[in-house]
């Protein structure tokens, strides 16, 4: 479907037409110039990495401040916006212009640098309070205000106090603070990557994932609940929103479960739940995986390898939990579906997959991800002129840029906020410190330490983006964790997975409020629902501890066992929390489901040859074979003594 340029116009109810045109036109060539900047930074390189990063936050921070400031109806404060945008732009060409100079004196601030500074932080400020809230801004001040009245804090959490000249140093002249990782990850990956996403879209291979889920499983009973789940978690992998899923794929699939008989309620969460799905499954996760790569200092394909079996498992106890609600209602098929859709999209549409194919297989062997995604991009745009369809033109490329920098806004300034608060952190000592005081509170208890982690990250998940939350616990509590004898790359994944499941999680869940608002159901009972059905989120991590092999991590032995017992517990879980499998299970069926999955996880390692472990393991397989057993032969019992009467 063709862009048009009306379609490439910001929204504003307040701004003149004039105003607003040329508020847009400046947005999409900001857009376009830091599509540039990124894609010739990833393919290249060259550009050194506080140059890039300065530049790339400047360009976004300044588009940014025209993308906010047409949403305030006074004049005056539109301009004050207006004149922050021209103010965001100065820092990034500065530190160009000075950065000779800057390396000879050892990045050790004068006069005009704490000016700028000063401009570079208010800019940060500004923007993290209109694209992600008070969190991050409380956040930032309480690190400001340690680090600055530190002498004034008796005992081991004090210390000298730093100045207006140590800030302009750490945070804005090195690598340490808002140009450190985070943003790195944001300038070397997360936007590629949405990019990338982006123009998929636009070509249409959004709509051959819901076509071919369709086609997979569209005429089993439920299908197009089946089939929600399948796409959504399909669509998650490029964009790796759980909002953005809902309001991509949601528009079509809530309604076409509506139509077979789901009520709006479980339409609703099983839109949520899927969509949340695209957070935890490979190659985008959100950013995490990029900023997971960086932190631990390992390979991005090692994280994606990582993430795949536990995103698998989710999508096995989704789809497991749609069928059997699909049962229990006794819901239709979805007629227009099938093996011909399937087929048919094959045939027709199958050439729009080549720029997956060729992402993952150049990372396969050993491109580095940024690589890997640009030849992906460009395998997307020599494809798509292959069919009228599919064909985009040079506006469709503009907005899909511009849709990659308003997507990647929040993003952005989160990162910004995570590298000053990390910055000072790592300044004062306090990160180190707060590792000790995690484990002091859990009493030196791996397992107290992962509950106040699982609590923390909850917390901290409903009221920052993934990756803010991710990165300050990274930092924050990740060390703790490892300290206790937990495996590096287990502590960043749990960590990971309770940052994100606030997005079905009442009091926030934005994934399943965007799908209330789609199906026209009452938001947090949509919320709730969606949290019965995508429950592996809050269990699974918990195996990372145990079970590492979920990972991948450990010998081949431990790794088939581990999953293997993940998979029987998923099950097993599954049904016990649907409460039906060919009739209604009564509540004693549906807890010895939940026991037999908890003996068939039960909380040692994979391998482990005790005798206590061995049987509680043997016990929980066979009553979840009998069971199995029991909910297949009783039907036909039932049904040999109603032909016998």
């Amino acid at each position: 479907m063709k862009t048009s340029l009306q379609s490439l116009q910001l929204e504003s109810t307040f701004a003149g037409k004039k105003e607003r045109l040329s508020v847009s036109i400046l947005f999409s060539v900001i857009a376009v110039g830091i599509a540039g900047l990124v894609l010739y930074g990833a393919y290249y390189g060259g550009i050194t990495a506080l140059l890039l990063r300065s530049l790339f936050f400047s360009l976004v921070a300044g588009a940014a401040m025209l993308f906010y400031a047409l949403r305030y109806k006074s004049a005056a404060s539109r301009s004050a916006f207006y004149l922050l945008a021209l103010i965001a732009l100065v820092p990034g060409p500065y530190l160009w212009h000075y950065y000779i100079d800057i390396i000879m004196r050892g990045a050790m601030s004068i006069g005009q640098d704490k000016w700028v500074f000063l401009a570079l932080i208010a800019v940060v400020f500004v923007f993290v309070r209109m694209a992600v809230g008070w969190a991050l801004i409380t956040l930032m001040t309480a690190a400001f205000l340690y680090a600055y009245f530190g002498d004034l804090i008796p005992g081991k959490y004090g210390h000298s106090g730093y100045d207006l000249s140590r800030f302009a140093s750490t945070l804005m002249l090195s690598t340490e603070g808002v140009y450190g990782v985070p943003m790195g990850v944001a300038v070397e990956y997360i936007f590629l990557f949405s990019l990338f996403g982006a123009i998929l879209t636009k070509i249409g291979t959004g709509e051959v994932f819901v076509n071919l889920a369709r086609g997979l499983t569209g005429r089993v009973q439920g299908g197009p609940g089946l089939s929600a789940a399948l796409s959504s978690a399909l669509l998650g992998s490029l964009n790796g929103s759980a909002v953005a899923n809902v309001v991509t794929t949601g528009t079509f699939t809530i309604p076409l479960m509506k139509r077979v008989g789901y009520s709006a309620k479980l339409a609703g969460a099983i839109e949520a739940a899927a969509s949340s799905a695209g957070q935890i499954m490979p190659p985008v996760m959100g950013a995490a995986a990029f900023l997971m790569a960086e932190m631990i200092g390992i390979p991005y394909a090692e994280v994606a390898l990582a993430a795949l079996v536990p995103a698998l498992l989710y999508i096995l106890a989704l789809m497991i939990a749609v069928r059997l609600e699909a049962g229990r209602l006794n819901l239709a098929r979805d007629t227009e579906a099938g093996l011909q859709l399937l087929l048919e999209t094959l045939r027709t549409k199958s050439y729009l997959l080549l720029p997956l194919v060729v992402l993952i297989s150049l990372m396969i062997s050993g491109k580095s991800p940024t690589q890997a995604a640009v030849m992906g991009i460009l395998a997307g745009l020599l494809v798509c002129p292959w069919k009228k369809a599919t064909r985009i033109n040079f506006v469709d490329l503009i907005d899909a840029c511009k849709e990659t920098l308003s997507n990647t806004l929040p993003i952005v300034a989160a990162v910004a906020a995570a590298g000053v608060v990390i910055g000072i952190l790592n300044l004062t000592g306090m990160g180190l410190m707060l590792s000790g005081l995690i484990i002091e509170l859990g009493d030196g208890n791996l397992w107290a330490v992962l509950l106040l982690t699982a609590l923390a990250s909850f917390v901290l998940g409903m009221g920052l983006p993934t990756s803010a939350a991710y990165l300050l616990l990274a930092v924050l509590v990740a060390p703790a964790m490892t300290q206790l004898g937990m495996e590096t790359l287990s502590a960043h994944m749990f960590i990971f997975y309770f940052g994100l499941v606030s997005a079905i999680t009442p009091p926030v869940a934005l994934a399943a409020y965007a799908a209330a608002t789609i199906s026209g159901a009452e938001p947090n009972e949509t919320a709730v629902e969606s949290m019965r059905l995508g429950f592996v989120k809050l269990l699974v991590p918990f195996l990372f501890v145990t079970m590492p092999g979920v990972l991948l991590i450990g010998s081949t032995e431990s790794i088939v066992a581990a999953i293997t017992f993940a998979t029987l517990a998923t099950m097993s879980m599954s049904i016990g929390f649907s409460g039906w499998l060919r009739e209604n299970l009564s509540w004693m069926t549906r807890l010895l489901y939940i026991v037999a999955a908890v003996l068939i996880a039960w909380p040692a390692a994979a391998i482990d040859t005790s005798t206590m472990i061995i049987a509680a393991r043997a016990l929980g397989c066979l009553l979840f074979i009998g069971l199995l057993a029991k909910a297949c032969i009783k039907p036909k019992i039932n049904a040999l003594e109603t032909a016998k009467a």
